[in-house]
């Protein structure tokens, strides 16, 4: 019979009580509002500020979209079980959705790993029950009903995880959220028109499809359409030629072989810088049009790869190329990749990495979740995390600190909610500080 002291799950509660994950407490050291986003501002592309500082005003839920290095500052002085996973460092909601699986079947998992890192679990699941509440309060919910979702996503976290642990390894690593089939086991008729709408439009999200959308014919060539600011032509193809090959030969190189051969079948057509999301505006963002032979385009993202906001509390990367640390803990995350997923270096030694643009994407229309819709997607969000954190830690560990009785669900849903009221609170500075014209930055 296993006892609690030679259980490490159990033993750990004696240093980090499951209760005390609940607390939430600012740290003296904490930088002000003004000078942790004039800092995250600095290197962006200095005409794109202002509209990063305009979508981060819409609400709290969008400011706390673009604060990932505030709540690791804050996180990092919290009690943690120093247990690590591979972190997808800005887990909040709005970086989950569904794609396409090399094979082409749908798939809903964790899409966004720019911060990337190992790091303590308890990181990504209280930064994505935050995220529940923000939205929840964002929706005009009852204050329950949003500490509720918090509440339930943790729940759903602590189920997945038990289970997980206890899965074969190759079975969990091959293991996919498949759209088709959550539709089928969805018993709620909102969640099952949402599924199927997700689905209808995944279909016509395709290469051809985003050709007609974002680009015009001039003398017979295909190039992607101005929208100053939003979508321009930094540079000069025809000039600039060595340097776009370099670039080309570099993240070629990061392919698997056979994917390097299809690569080789196409040919750059244009490229542009595309502003995307919110914490990423301001970052050199591009759009990649490539063509073959037979006339059909590829659209590659190409983004540019900074540190992660959690090196400054984690320790340095082991990758020296952050291109590369995003692309090899999204690979070890995801149950399915993009099969042009890879890194590259750019002028001015920037880093970057590449992935294809909207092919077949589903991202979740959260603004019109009503509380049924909402509560379905929090308890998703929570399985697929703790898939990824059961693939790459200690799942069965974590598992037993967890432990069966609801008392670490109820202590994330305490902290979403203090949390959630410290971003209000910030978001409020940040408001007046944009009123006062203090922000300054870029590049």
């Amino acid at each position: 019979m296993t006892t609690a002291s030679d259980n490490p799950g159990k033993k750990i509660r004696d240093k980090v009580p499951r209760t005390s994950q609940g607390n939430f407490k600012l740290s003296s050291k904490r930088p002000t509002i003004l000078q942790a986003v004039s800092a995250a501002n600095h290197d962006r592309v200095k005409d794109l500020i202002p509209v990063r500082m305009n979508r981060m005003s819409a609400s709290p839920f969008a400011f706390y979209r673009g604060t990932a290095d505030i709540m690791a500052h804050d996180l990092s002085f919290l009690p943690h079980t120093q247990l690590q996973v591979q972190a997808m460092g800005d887990c909040h909601l709005m970086n989950f959705g569904g794609f396409a699986t090399p094979e082409r079947n749908l798939i809903f998992d964790a899409n966004d790993f720019d911060e990337t890192l190992p790091a303590p679990w308890e990181w990504d699941i209280k930064r994505l029950a935050t995220s529940f509440v923000l939205a929840a309060r964002n929706n005009h919910m009852r204050e329950a009903d949003a500490q509720q979702m918090a509440v339930d996503m943790a729940a759903a976290y602590r189920n997945g995880i038990a289970e997980y642990s206890q899965m074969n390894a190759l079975e969990l690593w091959y293991m996919k959220f498949e759209i088709q089939e959550l539709l089928n086991k969805a018993h709620n008729e909102k969640v099952k028109t949402m599924l199927k709408n997700a689905m209808d439009k995944a279909e016509k999200t395709t290469p051809q499809k985003e050709l007609y959308k974002i680009t015009q014919s001039v003398v017979g060539n295909f190039e992607i359409l101005d929208q100053h600011p939003l979508i321009y032509h930094p540079i000069d193809l025809v000039k600039q030629k060595d340097m776009v090959q370099s670039f080309l030969d570099f993240y070629s190189n990061t392919l698997q072989e056979d994917r390097r051969f299809l690569l080789g079948r196409y040919r750059v057509v244009d490229v542009a810088l595309k502003v995307v999301g919110v914490g990423s505006v301001g970052t050199r963002c591009l759009v990649a049009l490539l063509m073959n032979k037979k006339d059909e385009p590829l659209f590659l993202q190409v983004k540019e790869a900074r540190t992660s906001v959690l090196e400054a509390y984690t320790g340095k990367s082991k990758y020296t190329h952050n291109g590369e640390r995003i692309v090899q803990g999204q690979r070890l995350v995801q149950a399915a990749s993009d099969i042009f997923l890879g890194w590259s270096t750019g002028p001015e030694n920037r880093q970057y990495y590449l992935r294809q643009l909207r092919d077949r994407k589903i991202a979740p229309d959260v603004e019109h979740f009503d509380k049924d819709v909402l509560a379905a997607y929090a308890g998703l969000c929570g399985k697929v995390l703790a898939r990824a954190h059961a693939k790459t830690g200690s799942g069965d560990v974590i598992s037993s600190y967890l432990g069966k009785a609801d008392i670490m669900d109820e202590a994330i849903g305490k902290f979403a909610v203090a949390y959630a009221d410290q971003t209000e609170k910030d978001y409020e500075g940040f408001l007046k500080a944009i009123k006062a014209g203090k922000f300054q930055g870029g590049k």
